[in-house]
């Protein structure tokens, strides 16, 4: 073992060597530049005085002098944003690239009543629409800190059915579990997490929570339509100050705006696909005075792509904007989806050899309602001071019914087995931000406090024995499990980003929680023999679990050169166990009733910028997590209550983890080497991670073993196309082979647990813009890869669940 972990170092080292030197010779010279010009009034051309122009990555304030003029000297070559706020104007965003030694420039600005909020003006670039988050972002610090952005508009691919191989293509490390084929749920982990509906990741929609129950239950069984997104942010480890303290970080899907200068735009999105995929997405939204607003409706079935896979879902949302004067903006959200889907079951091993498309359940259903709203209310107190309340509400429900029985058995044809929750949550997110000066430096303090109140209803007990879609019980109280699980949690975070130099930021951070977990309720022990039950106990069961919990961090970044950065973060993490798995009844699991709390950390080291006059993008990160008391499933030998020995799948703690990896992404338009101002764009890209993880601790079934759901290489690789008004992409997927339990088992009868093999997909889309007309398609899986991501205990299984094959689809988009 001590061998294996010197030699595990070693490889992080050479990894942390080949980031710091790689690009060394870049860096060795440096070119400033002059920027000047005026600050007019858009209607009528007249100068403006009491201006301030901040430059997020230098943490300098410039001030404007009485006849409008600015002038910044001594920057260095590189992109930057640059913020402009005037009074009774709307505030400026400029995205600058300084690439000669004088620039001119002269800035509009629009009066306050015309424009509702911030103005962002940018160059249109085409490439894979991956960046990062700039070091503030409304009310968020993200220096020194492993970020990512993908901006929806510039994906190629098919975003009727969320395909998370196109959408996260430039996320390096994501192990993505894919479930239907139709996008109902996103389940996506990275550094050997558990994908499973992204229950690692604090998921969040406009900076709300859209998960179950974020304490009890942090799976997402609502993923929001592509096709409505502007950009989804991501954050790693180091988001567990801000957002939570989850190992996986934060997943935020931010939606659209209204149009900014119509008052009513259009737009209408029609998909057909194989097995009879049918998508409509129309949305409206626009500008009317002080109110921006935006709504859609999606609707979306099919029959699937194995038999009983059929699906139907129905998504909604609505929001405005409220600016009432310069000071004040307040919006309102609300959002209602629900699906219906049948679930064709699991396989094993060998049924996946013969046919992966087959079914072996036609009794399996799962229901999904789910109601979300959001108040929210922010104030700029003045240019560098503004406060954020948001407020945010679930109802939701879902409820699985069928056969959870091994898959190597045949269903029964026995009353079904029925599985009811309930969400009802509350919270409340405020953050204050202060931006000030030390020794003519911008550096920008966060204060914020969260409390989160919920309440999740589970109960399990006998359905109908037919194949329809009843789910009600057939007795009066459940006869399996019933439980309440209420929780509370009150958080205080806060972080500071020094600006110690123009090139140089320090952030620290703290996060204090107290959380408080309960559960109460009864459950049923029975022992059957063939269809009989020959033990029969109702436990009475109640617990409580009150903790305080502080977490911190530090992140660093130092600017290299023109865009190039190197970055370092610290943080710790903490993972509440899931009160709700305690209380099901899964004839494949047993659950230790003594589950304790995960915890741990991730460290990055990281390079990130562009290279080469903006010809090359990178991204190259090393990193380290420790995941302490991780939860798994082990063998284990237990008697029953008549004397009976047998080998169950046991979840509990399991031991102490080790991950280590290298997550890189490099992107360049090929192009651009050849000749700079041609009309045709070429940029390739590739997204390379080496992952390698251990178990430190455990029983002598455990230590020693790797990590499960880890992919020690995960590759995606291809090209996009632009020429004018016409698009195209094509992709190349690589996911190597790996464990799906922590017990390294490569084959069960059951097949709940065993080897993932290694898969390979490739993906064709393309797009032709006409006038208000777009017309898009593609091929998924152009080779026709036989393949599966995950094996399941429970639903959608249990047992092989199997990727689908070879697909296509054809959409129709209008905008007006």
């Amino acid at each position: 073992m001590k061998v294996f972990i010197n030699m595990f170092q070693c490889q992080f080292i050479l990894m942390l060597i080949l980031i710091l030197f790689l690009f060394f010779p870049l860096l060795l010279s440096s070119q400033t530049a002059i920027i000047q010009g005026k600050i007019l009034d858009k209607e009528n051309n007249e100068e403006i005085n009491s201006v301030e122009i901040f430059i997020d990555e230098l943490g300098k304030t410039i001030e404007v002098n009485g006849k409008g003029e600015y002038l910044i000297k001594d920057i260095p070559y590189g992109n930057y944003v640059m913020r402009i706020f005037a009074e009774e104007y709307s505030n400026l965003i400029y995205e600058l690239k300084v690439d000669q030694e004088i620039i001119e420039m002269d800035f509009y600005l629009e009066k306050l009543s015309i424009q509702l909020e911030t103005t962002t003006i940018t160059d249109k670039k085409e490439d894979e629409g991956i960046g990062k988050l700039r070091n503030v972002e409304e009310f968020g610090l993200y220096g020194g800190k492993k970020s990512e952005v993908i901006r929806i508009e510039s994906i190629i691919g098919n975003v009727s059915t969320n395909n998370p191989r196109e959408i996260f293509k430039g996320i390096a490390g994501l192990n993505i579990h894919e479930n239907d084929g139709a996008g109902l749920q996103l389940s996506i982990g990275g550094r050997g997490l558990d994908p499973n509906r992204t229950a690692n990741f604090n998921t969040r929609q406009n900076s709300y929570d859209i998960s179950a129950d974020a304490l009890g239950y942090p799976e997402s069984y609502y993923t929001p339509p592509v096709q409505a997104l502007k950009k989804i942010e991501i954050v790693r480890g180091a988001a567990s100050l801000q957002y939570g303290s989850q190992f996986g970080g934060l997943l935020n899907f931010i939606f659209k705006d209204g149009h900014k200068t119509k008052a009513f735009n259009f737009i209408s999105e029609n998909t057909y696909g194989s097995n009879n995929l049918f998508n409509t997405f129309n949305s409206i939204g626009g500008t009317v005075k002080k109110i921006n607003y935006y709504s859609f409706f999606q609707y979306k079935r099919g029959d699937g792509f194995r038999p009983n896979s059929e699906f139907d879902q129905k998504t909604a949302f609505a929001k405005i904007k409220i600016m009432p004067n310069k000071k004040w903006q307040i919006g309102i959200e609300y959002t209602y989806m629900d699906y219906l889907s049948k679930q064709p079951g699991g396989l094993q091993d060998f049924e996946f050899s013969e046919n992966p498309f087959q079914s072996k359940r036609n009794r399996n259903w799962f229901r999904v309602k789910w109601n979300l709203a959001a108040l929210d209310f922010t104030y700029y107190i003045n240019k560098k001071s503004r406060i954020n309340s948001r407020n945010f509400f679930l109802y939701a429900g879902r409820d699985a019914l069928g056969d959870l029985g091994p898959i190597n058995r045949p269903d029964p044809l026995r009353e079904r087995d029925l599985v009811m929750g309930k969400y009802k949550n509350f919270g409340n997110e405020t953050r204050f931000l202060q931006q000030y000066d030390i020794k003519d430096k911008l550096s920008t303090f966060l204060v914020g406090f969260r409390y989160y109140q919920g309440f999740t209803e589970n109960k399990q007990g006998f359905a109908s024995e037919l194949s329809d879609a009843d789910f009600n019980f057939i007795t009066e109280d459940p006869n399996k499990a019933s439980y309440d699980f209420p929780s509370r949690n009150a958080a205080f975070f806060a972080e500071n980003l020094f600006m110690i130099t123009n090139k140089f930021s320090l952030t620290p951070g703290i996060r204090f929680e107290y959380i408080k977990t309960a559960s109460d309720g009864y459950f049923y022990k029975r022992i059957y023999s063939g269809n009989d039950i020959v033990f029969e106990e109702k436990i009475d069961d109640a617990k409580k679990n009150k903790r305080t919990i502080l977490l911190a961090g530090l992140g660093l970044s130092y600017q290299l050169k023109e865009e190039l950065e190197i970055y370092a973060n610290f943080s710790q993490n903490y993972r509440s166990i899931n009160f709700t798995d305690l209380a099901i009844q899964n004839p494949n699991i047993l659950v230790d009733s003594l589950l304790q709390d995960e915890k741990g950390f991730n460290f990055d080291l990281g390079i990130r910028g562009n290279l080469f006059k903006d010809k090359i993008k990178i991204d190259a990160t090393a990193f380290a997590l420790r995941y302490n008391n991780r939860i798994g499933i082990k063998d284990v030998i237990i008697q029953n209550e008549i004397g009976v020995n047998s080998l169950v799948d046991f979840r509990t703690n399991i031991g102490d983890a080790l991950i280590l990896g290298l997550e890189t992404y490099i992107e360049s338009d090929l192009i651009q080497f050849i000749k700079t101002d041609s009309d045709f764009k070429l940029i390739a890209f590739s997204n390379l991670s080496f992952i390698q993880g251990k178990y430190l601790s455990g029983g002598s079934d455990i230590k020693g073993n790797k990590v499960e759901l880890i992919p020690p290489l995960n590759w995606k690789t291809g090209f996009s196309f632009f020429w004018k008004d016409f698009k195209t992409s094509f992709q190349y997927s690589l996911t190597s082979e790996h464990f799906s339990d922590a017990t390294n088992a490569t084959f069960v009868a059951n097949a709940t647990r065993g080897t993932i093999p290694t898969y390979s997909v490739m993906d064709f889309s393309a797009a032709y813009t006409w006038k208000w007309f777009t017309l898009s398609g593609g091929i998924n899986n152009l080779g026709d890869s036989h393949y599966f991501t995950r094996r399941t205990t429970s639903y959608p299984g249990p047992g092989i669940i199997p990727a689908q094959g070879r697909n296509y689809y054809l959409s129709l988009k209008l905008d007006l």
